[in-house]
């Protein structure tokens, strides 16, 4: 499993795998304990993880979802000591020190907020999304 198979879905809480993709609906299952599947369609606003991006204000102008997740989990190991009713300028805070050159006035305190949920969420359902290839290579050699 990949970022390119973590699905968000607006006015849903919960992450999702994709199941079964198709032209004009997705099939998708949530990475939560109950595994409720439901479809989706073009109608639906589905944001697929390896498309989203944190806007920054250097030459590049943005840094992918999994690049900052993954520099999340190296400086934080899983847990960031942070959550839903974190205060914003906690917030602002931590996304500083992960991404100092991330662009203040278009990444607002929910997008924030919605990073560490959808971290939290990835650290406790696929933790093995966040590692390194190199650890990935590693692992599965030792297997």
């Amino acid at each position: 499993m990949n970022f390119s198979d973590i699905a968000a879905v607006s006015g849903k809480r919960t992450l999702f795998k994709v199941v079964n993709p198709a032209r004009t609906r997705l099939i998708l299952e949530s990475l939560d304990d109950q595994k409720k599947k439901m479809i989706v369609t073009m109608r639906d606003k589905v944001s697929i993880l390896s498309e989203i991006s944190i806007y920054t204000v250097d030459s590049e102008g943005s840094v992918p979802l999994e690049d900052v997740m993954k520099k999340t989990h190296q400086e934080f190991n899983g847990d960031t000591d942070l959550d839903k009713n974190s205060s914003p300028e906690e917030l602002k805070s931590f996304l500083k020190f992960i991404l100092p050159k991330y662009d203040e006035n278009r990444v607002y305190v929910s997008d924030i907020r919605k990073l560490v949920q959808w971290y939290g969420q990835i650290v406790a359902r696929v933790p093995e999304l966040l590692q390194e290839k190199k650890e990935k290579i590693k692992k599965e050699e030792q297997e």
